[in-house]
């Protein structure tokens, strides 16, 4: 089981709000949330409420300023909603699909692919099944841009999922013990 605890300040400052499951709106607990530590586990945090918009992942350790934060690839400087990733055992397995509802051309992943462009010759990814394990999912090659958490699901169109106009170019594991 993990556990996040997340600050209206910066520097684990203010109001506190501990969670150990998904919480799809912070709102209710705190105004705002400048800074959190996360004490097991991973989370996908959230820059709005229902799991929708920028993502961060997070794992064990403290992050005392999100402004700073944005420095490392975080898109946004508050979280408003969170997401458990639970450890996964076993093999990983993603079919990617070049356009929505699983159009054009498909590929399947048992491992980390840094760039979909050199390695299938896919220009983009607009739909995924992932079959087995976690993923993050990101905008451009090597592993770099806007990121998305993909849990075992079909995702037919990722304009439904708040992330218009998104494009991934590279997927990586997650393979923490989380």
């Amino acid at each position: 089981m993990g556990k996040i605890v997340f600050y209206e300040e910066k520097n684990f400052q203010g109001r506190s709000y501990e969670c150990m499951s998904d919480c799809s709106d912070m709102s209710s607990y705190l105004s705002r949330c400048q800074s959190c530590r996360v004490e097991s586990g991973c989370f996908m945090t959230y820059e709005r409420p229902n799991y929708m918009g920028n993502q961060f992942f997070m794992r064990k350790g403290e992050y005392q300023d999100m402004q700073r934060m944005m420095s490392m690839g975080m898109m946004f400087d508050t979280i408003r909603s969170c997401r458990m990733i639970p450890f996964h055992r076993g093999q990983f397995r993603m079919r990617i699909h070049e356009k929505e509802n699983f159009g054009g051309q498909m590929n399947e992943l048992m491992d980390d692919c840094d760039n979909i462009m050199e390695r299938y010759r896919m220009n983009e990814c607009q739909s995924c099944n992932v079959m087995d394990g976690h993923w993050l999912m990101y905008e451009q090659p090597q592993f770099r841009g806007k990121m998305m958490y993909m849990r075992p699901g079909e995702y037919r169109n990722f304009m439904d999922m708040g992330m218009s106009g998104q494009r991934f170019m590279s997927m990586r594991r997650i393979t923490d013990m989380c």
